[in-house]
Protein backbone atom coordinates (compact mmCIF):
# COMPACT_ATOMS: atom_id res chain seq x y z
CA UNK A 1 0.00 0.00 0.00
CA UNK A 2 1.20 3.15 -0.69
CA UNK A 3 0.49 7.29 -1.04
CA UNK A 4 -0.90 9.28 -3.84
CA UNK A 5 -1.41 12.66 -4.37
CA UNK A 6 -4.15 14.36 -6.45
CA UNK A 7 -4.25 17.84 -8.17
CA UNK A 8 -6.16 19.03 -5.24
CA UNK A 9 -3.74 18.64 -2.81
CA UNK A 10 -5.22 15.42 -1.62
CA UNK A 11 -3.16 12.47 -0.53
CA UNK A 12 -5.12 9.16 -0.98
CA UNK A 13 -4.14 5.45 -0.18
CA UNK A 14 -2.53 3.23 -3.34
CA UNK A 15 -3.43 0.16 -1.94
CA UNK A 16 -1.49 -2.83 -3.13
CA UNK A 17 -3.12 -6.36 -4.05
CA UNK A 18 -2.24 -9.52 -2.28
CA UNK A 19 -1.35 -10.75 -5.22
CA UNK A 20 0.28 -8.06 -6.12
CA UNK A 21 2.62 -8.83 -2.92
CA UNK A 22 2.61 -12.42 -3.19
CA UNK A 23 4.15 -11.49 -6.32
CA UNK A 24 6.81 -9.44 -5.06
CA UNK A 25 7.92 -12.02 -2.26
CA UNK A 26 7.87 -14.81 -4.84
CA UNK A 27 10.64 -12.53 -6.83
CA UNK A 28 12.65 -12.37 -3.72
CA UNK A 29 12.45 -15.67 -2.59
CA UNK A 30 13.98 -16.68 -6.25
CA UNK A 31 16.49 -14.02 -5.65
CA UNK A 32 17.30 -14.99 -2.50
CA UNK A 33 17.28 -18.90 -3.60
CA UNK A 34 19.44 -18.09 -6.88
CA UNK A 35 22.00 -15.89 -4.58
CA UNK A 36 22.20 -19.37 -2.24
CA UNK A 37 22.44 -21.44 -5.39
CA UNK A 38 25.42 -19.17 -6.64
CA UNK A 39 27.10 -19.11 -3.73
CA UNK A 40 26.79 -23.28 -3.13
CA UNK A 41 28.14 -23.63 -6.81
CA UNK A 42 31.06 -21.19 -6.26
CA UNK A 43 32.34 -23.18 -3.28
CA UNK A 44 31.68 -26.13 -5.08
CA UNK A 45 33.95 -24.65 -7.90
CA UNK A 46 36.60 -23.20 -5.61
CA UNK A 47 36.50 -26.50 -3.61
CA UNK A 48 37.11 -28.40 -6.62
CA UNK A 49 39.51 -26.17 -8.16
CA UNK A 50 41.65 -26.10 -4.83
CA UNK A 51 41.61 -30.33 -4.85
CA UNK A 52 43.16 -29.49 -8.52
CA UNK A 53 45.61 -27.59 -7.34
CA UNK A 54 46.48 -30.03 -4.33
CA UNK A 55 46.55 -32.84 -6.99
CA UNK A 56 49.16 -30.94 -9.40
CA UNK A 57 51.00 -29.63 -6.20
CA UNK A 58 51.30 -33.37 -5.26
CA UNK A 59 52.23 -34.98 -8.92
CA UNK A 60 54.90 -31.98 -9.41
CA UNK A 61 56.13 -33.12 -6.02
CA UNK A 62 56.47 -36.87 -7.31
CA UNK A 63 57.81 -35.61 -10.18
CA UNK A 64 60.67 -33.86 -8.81
CA UNK A 65 61.58 -36.13 -6.69
CA UNK A 66 61.74 -38.79 -9.44
CA UNK A 67 63.83 -36.27 -11.63
CA UNK A 68 65.74 -36.01 -8.36
CA UNK A 69 66.25 -39.67 -8.08
CA UNK A 70 66.70 -39.99 -12.07
CA UNK A 71 69.43 -36.95 -12.34
CA UNK A 72 71.45 -38.18 -9.21
CA UNK A 73 71.88 -41.34 -10.73
CA UNK A 74 72.81 -39.80 -14.74
CA UNK A 75 75.37 -38.09 -12.46
CA UNK A 76 77.34 -41.17 -11.41
CA UNK A 77 77.64 -41.56 -15.29
CA UNK A 78 79.14 -37.96 -16.10
CA UNK A 79 81.89 -35.90 -14.56
CA UNK A 80 80.67 -33.30 -11.98
CA UNK A 81 81.84 -30.51 -14.07
CA UNK A 82 79.82 -32.08 -17.12
CA UNK A 83 77.13 -32.76 -14.92
CA UNK A 84 76.76 -28.85 -13.49
CA UNK A 85 77.22 -27.44 -17.11
CA UNK A 86 74.30 -29.07 -18.41
CA UNK A 87 71.72 -29.00 -15.70
CA UNK A 88 72.41 -25.57 -15.20
CA UNK A 89 71.88 -25.29 -18.60
CA UNK A 90 75.48 -23.36 -19.63
CA UNK A 91 75.87 -26.34 -22.29
CA UNK A 92 73.40 -27.62 -24.67
CA UNK A 93 72.76 -31.42 -25.00
CA UNK A 94 74.04 -31.11 -28.94
CA UNK A 95 77.21 -31.78 -31.50
CA UNK A 96 79.45 -29.46 -31.27
CA UNK A 97 82.98 -29.21 -30.44
CA UNK A 98 85.99 -26.18 -29.94
CA UNK A 99 89.32 -26.32 -29.97
CA UNK A 100 90.93 -25.29 -26.33
CA UNK A 101 94.53 -25.84 -25.08
CA UNK A 102 94.01 -28.59 -21.79
CA UNK A 103 96.32 -30.79 -19.98
CA UNK A 104 95.40 -34.58 -20.55
CA UNK A 105 96.34 -37.08 -18.14
CA UNK A 106 96.17 -41.17 -18.82
CA UNK A 107 96.95 -44.04 -16.31
CA UNK A 108 97.09 -47.72 -16.28
CA UNK A 109 97.65 -50.18 -13.69
CA UNK A 110 101.07 -51.95 -14.90
CA UNK A 111 100.74 -55.66 -16.06
CA UNK A 112 96.71 -55.57 -15.20
CA UNK A 113 96.69 -58.15 -18.27
CA UNK A 114 98.40 -60.82 -16.06
CA UNK A 115 96.69 -59.99 -12.60
CA UNK A 116 92.90 -60.19 -14.01
CA UNK A 117 94.33 -63.84 -15.43
CA UNK A 118 95.03 -64.80 -11.91
CA UNK A 119 91.41 -63.70 -10.29
CA UNK A 120 88.36 -64.37 -10.17
CA UNK A 121 85.76 -62.36 -11.59
CA UNK A 122 84.16 -61.39 -8.09
CA UNK A 123 87.95 -60.24 -6.89
CA UNK A 124 88.59 -58.91 -10.10
CA UNK A 125 85.82 -56.56 -9.68
CA UNK A 126 85.81 -55.47 -5.95
CA UNK A 127 89.62 -54.72 -6.62
CA UNK A 128 88.55 -52.83 -9.72
CA UNK A 129 86.00 -50.88 -8.50
CA UNK A 130 88.18 -50.32 -5.13
CA UNK A 131 91.14 -48.75 -7.23
CA UNK A 132 89.11 -46.82 -9.16
CA UNK A 133 87.38 -44.80 -6.56
CA UNK A 134 90.44 -44.32 -5.04
CA UNK A 135 91.83 -42.50 -7.93
CA UNK A 136 88.70 -40.57 -8.72
CA UNK A 137 88.18 -39.57 -5.53
CA UNK A 138 91.51 -37.53 -5.67
CA UNK A 139 91.12 -36.83 -9.18
CA UNK A 140 87.77 -34.80 -8.34
CA UNK A 141 89.93 -33.40 -5.26
CA UNK A 142 92.23 -31.62 -7.75
CA UNK A 143 89.32 -30.08 -9.92
CA UNK A 144 90.13 -33.08 -13.08
CA UNK A 145 87.49 -33.95 -15.29
CA UNK A 146 87.04 -37.80 -15.36
CA UNK A 147 86.75 -38.62 -18.77
CA UNK A 148 86.43 -41.89 -18.69
CA UNK A 149 87.64 -45.70 -17.41
CA UNK A 150 89.22 -47.90 -20.00
CA UNK A 151 88.98 -50.90 -18.19
CA UNK A 152 91.89 -50.50 -16.08
CA UNK A 153 92.97 -47.27 -17.86
CA UNK A 154 91.67 -44.29 -16.26
CA UNK A 155 91.50 -40.40 -18.80
CA UNK A 156 90.79 -37.15 -17.03
CA UNK A 157 91.82 -33.53 -18.59
CA UNK A 158 91.83 -30.18 -16.68
CA UNK A 159 90.72 -26.56 -18.52
CA UNK A 160 87.49 -27.59 -19.52
CA UNK A 161 84.46 -26.89 -19.02
CA UNK A 162 86.26 -24.79 -16.67
CA UNK A 163 89.66 -23.92 -16.72
CA UNK A 164 92.04 -21.74 -14.45
CA UNK A 165 94.95 -20.96 -16.70
CA UNK A 166 96.66 -23.00 -18.71
CA UNK A 167 99.70 -23.33 -16.15
CA UNK A 168 97.45 -23.75 -13.03
CA UNK A 169 95.41 -26.19 -14.95
CA UNK A 170 98.32 -28.14 -15.79
CA UNK A 171 100.30 -27.66 -12.32
CA UNK A 172 96.87 -29.35 -10.56
CA UNK A 173 97.45 -32.37 -13.17
CA UNK A 174 100.38 -33.14 -11.71
CA UNK A 175 99.97 -32.60 -8.46
CA UNK A 176 97.10 -34.72 -9.14
CA UNK A 177 99.41 -37.61 -10.20
CA UNK A 178 101.83 -37.30 -7.46
CA UNK A 179 99.16 -37.25 -4.84
CA UNK A 180 97.47 -40.82 -6.74
CA UNK A 181 101.53 -42.56 -6.99
CA UNK A 182 101.54 -41.57 -2.57
CA UNK A 183 98.22 -43.13 -2.41
CA UNK A 184 99.71 -46.16 -4.01
CA UNK A 185 102.39 -46.02 -1.30
CA UNK A 186 100.32 -46.01 1.13
CA UNK A 187 98.39 -48.88 -0.04
CA UNK A 188 101.59 -51.18 -0.36
CA UNK A 189 100.48 -54.58 1.67
CA UNK A 190 97.06 -53.87 1.31
CA UNK A 191 96.33 -55.45 -2.10
CA UNK A 192 98.11 -59.20 -0.78
CA UNK A 193 95.72 -58.93 2.42
CA UNK A 194 92.73 -58.16 0.46
CA UNK A 195 92.69 -59.42 -2.62
CA UNK A 196 95.23 -62.19 -2.38
CA UNK A 197 97.87 -60.25 -5.00
CA UNK A 198 101.78 -61.64 -4.28
CA UNK A 199 102.75 -58.24 -5.37
CA UNK A 200 101.64 -54.30 -4.74
CA UNK A 201 99.49 -52.71 -7.93
CA UNK A 202 101.84 -50.12 -9.19
CA UNK A 203 100.58 -47.71 -11.76
CA UNK A 204 102.14 -45.44 -14.50
CA UNK A 205 100.89 -42.25 -16.13
CA UNK A 206 101.56 -39.84 -18.88
CA UNK A 207 100.52 -36.27 -19.24
CA UNK A 208 100.62 -34.25 -22.16
CA UNK A 209 99.67 -30.28 -22.83
CA UNK A 210 98.15 -28.92 -25.91
CA UNK A 211 95.38 -28.10 -28.57
CA UNK A 212 92.81 -30.38 -28.21
CA UNK A 213 89.18 -30.76 -29.98
CA UNK A 214 86.90 -31.26 -27.02
CA UNK A 215 83.07 -31.46 -27.08
CA UNK A 216 80.03 -33.74 -27.69
CA UNK A 217 80.52 -36.56 -30.13
CA UNK A 218 78.28 -39.36 -31.19
CA UNK A 219 74.97 -39.06 -33.10
CA UNK A 220 71.28 -37.16 -32.38
CA UNK A 221 70.89 -40.41 -30.23
CA UNK A 222 74.05 -40.88 -27.83
CA UNK A 223 76.64 -38.39 -27.13
CA UNK A 224 80.06 -38.64 -25.74
CA UNK A 225 81.89 -35.75 -24.37
CA UNK A 226 85.27 -35.76 -24.73
CA UNK A 227 88.82 -34.36 -25.66
CA UNK A 228 90.64 -35.46 -29.26
CA UNK A 229 93.11 -34.41 -31.44
CA UNK A 230 97.11 -35.35 -31.38
CA UNK A 231 97.82 -33.81 -27.81
CA UNK A 232 95.37 -36.61 -26.65
CA UNK A 233 97.60 -39.03 -28.55
CA UNK A 234 100.82 -38.27 -27.22
CA UNK A 235 99.23 -37.90 -23.55
CA UNK A 236 98.66 -41.82 -23.99
CA UNK A 237 101.88 -42.52 -25.67
CA UNK A 238 103.44 -40.99 -22.48
CA UNK A 239 101.66 -43.36 -20.34
CA UNK A 240 102.56 -46.50 -21.91
CA UNK A 241 106.21 -45.37 -22.41
CA UNK A 242 106.36 -44.24 -18.59
CA UNK A 243 108.30 -46.86 -16.34
CA UNK A 244 106.39 -48.72 -13.56
CA UNK A 245 105.12 -46.21 -10.24
CA UNK A 246 106.35 -43.14 -12.28
CA UNK A 247 105.08 -40.07 -13.67
CA UNK A 248 106.32 -38.82 -17.60
CA UNK A 249 105.06 -35.29 -19.01
CA UNK A 250 106.04 -34.12 -22.37
CA UNK A 251 108.08 -30.75 -22.92
CA UNK A 252 105.08 -28.99 -23.59
CA UNK A 253 103.63 -29.81 -19.87
CA UNK A 254 107.41 -29.51 -17.87
CA UNK A 255 107.00 -25.47 -20.00
CA UNK A 256 104.04 -24.61 -17.49
CA UNK A 257 104.90 -27.02 -14.41
CA UNK A 258 108.81 -27.05 -14.41
CA UNK A 259 109.29 -24.12 -11.20
CA UNK A 260 106.93 -26.50 -9.30
CA UNK A 261 108.58 -29.96 -9.22
CA UNK A 262 111.64 -31.98 -9.62
CA UNK A 263 112.63 -33.85 -11.97
CA UNK A 264 114.86 -36.51 -14.02
CA UNK A 265 117.09 -35.28 -17.01
CA UNK A 266 114.96 -35.23 -20.10
CA UNK A 267 114.91 -38.08 -21.83
CA UNK A 268 114.14 -38.02 -25.98
CA UNK A 269 111.38 -40.71 -26.99
CA UNK A 270 110.18 -42.32 -30.14
CA UNK A 271 106.71 -43.09 -29.37
CA UNK A 272 104.56 -45.32 -32.10
CA UNK A 273 102.20 -43.15 -33.46
CA UNK A 274 103.77 -40.22 -33.34
CA UNK A 275 105.71 -38.37 -36.00
CA UNK A 276 108.66 -36.88 -34.46
CA UNK A 277 111.18 -37.66 -31.35
CA UNK A 278 109.48 -36.06 -27.56
CA UNK A 279 111.52 -34.96 -25.12
CA UNK A 280 109.87 -36.00 -21.71
CA UNK A 281 110.53 -35.57 -18.05
CA UNK A 282 109.84 -38.02 -15.23
CA UNK A 283 108.52 -35.97 -11.95
CA UNK A 284 110.17 -36.50 -9.38
CA UNK A 285 108.47 -37.89 -5.92
CA UNK A 286 108.80 -37.50 -2.53
CA UNK A 287 110.59 -41.13 -1.75
CA UNK A 288 110.57 -42.03 -5.10
CA UNK A 289 113.64 -43.58 -5.06
CA UNK A 290 113.12 -45.61 -1.87
CA UNK A 291 110.44 -47.01 -3.40
CA UNK A 292 112.32 -48.34 -6.04
CA UNK A 293 115.12 -49.60 -4.06
CA UNK A 294 115.32 -52.64 -2.26
CA UNK A 295 117.77 -53.72 0.39
CA UNK A 296 118.06 -56.87 2.05
CA UNK A 297 120.33 -57.97 4.48
CA UNK A 298 121.15 -60.42 7.33
CA UNK A 299 124.17 -61.91 9.09
CA UNK A 300 125.81 -63.44 6.40
CA UNK A 301 124.20 -61.58 3.11
CA UNK A 302 123.61 -58.06 1.70
CA UNK A 303 121.69 -57.57 -1.25
CA UNK A 304 120.21 -53.98 -3.01
CA UNK A 305 118.01 -54.45 -6.02
CA UNK A 306 116.59 -51.54 -8.15
CA UNK A 307 113.12 -52.70 -9.08
CA UNK A 308 112.98 -50.30 -11.81
CA UNK A 309 115.83 -51.39 -13.55
CA UNK A 310 114.86 -54.91 -13.54
CA UNK A 311 113.85 -56.77 -16.74
CA UNK A 312 112.24 -60.87 -16.72
CA UNK A 313 115.61 -62.02 -17.51
CA UNK A 314 117.39 -60.34 -14.35
CA UNK A 315 114.32 -61.92 -12.56
CA UNK A 316 114.75 -65.38 -14.11
CA UNK A 317 118.35 -65.06 -13.14
CA UNK A 318 117.98 -63.83 -9.49
CA UNK A 319 115.47 -66.69 -9.10
CA UNK A 320 118.11 -69.03 -10.09
CA UNK A 321 120.78 -68.21 -8.15
CA UNK A 322 118.66 -67.62 -4.69
CA UNK A 323 117.56 -71.67 -5.79
CA UNK A 324 121.00 -72.67 -6.25
CA UNK A 325 121.92 -70.94 -2.60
Amino acid sequence: MGLNKKDGGQTTMNETTPEEELQSLKKEVSRLRLEANLRKSLATQLEKQKKVAEDAKAEALTKSQQLEAVSGQLAKYLSPQIYESIFSGKQNVEIKSYRKKLTVFFSDIVNFTNISEKLESEELTALLNFYLNEMSQIALSFGGTIDKYIGDAVMIFFGDPETLGIEEDAHRCVSMAVAMQKRMTELHGYWGKQFGLKEDLEIRIGINTGYCTVGNFGSEDRLDYTVVGGAVNLASRLEGAAPSSSILISEETYLQVGDHFDFKEARELDLKGVGRSVKSYEVLIDDYEIRKILNFSGDSYDLTVRKDQLDEKDIEALKKIIAEL
